[in-house]
């Protein structure tokens, strides 16, 4: 028998305080989510556009503070999309954390308490 899919994902840090603090709130709440370690398991370009899309742009999911941002020349305004995904996939450090996916949207979770607003009964 297949076991069902989570119904709450989160792109997890384990190393990241505030990845671990919004895992916490998550099974706080009587869930274990489906975490996918995006450092070490890359999340697919679709998996990075749809994302993207759902938080109204690629530079959301960028983590702008990530010294290799600024090496990349991806704090310039003027790069588009395709090419802040493209640095995504190669490079998952850029990926800003935590990203939590549920029934009631997506979001990065920044500060970790906002993840509240996605669980059951928020």
């Amino acid at each position: 028998m297949d076991t069902p899919t989570p119904p709450i994902t989160i792109w997890h840090n384990p190393a990241c305080s505030t990845s671990r603090n919004a895992l916490a709130a998550i099974r706080e709440a009587g869930i274990e989510p489906r975490i996918v370690k995006y450092l070490e398991a890359t999340p697919s370009r679709g998996s990075l556009e749809t994302v993207a899309a759902a938080l109204g742009g690629a530079r959301r999911l960028l983590r702008a503070k990530e010294p290799l941002c600024r090496e990349l020349g991806l704090d310039d305004p003027s790069v588009d999309e395709a090419r802040l995904i493209d640095a995504m996939r190669a490079h998952p450090v850029l990926i800003d954390r935590p990203v939590v996916i549920a029934p009631g949207g997506t979001r990065l979770c920044r500060p970790a308490e906002t993840v509240r607003a996605l669980l059951p009964g928020a």
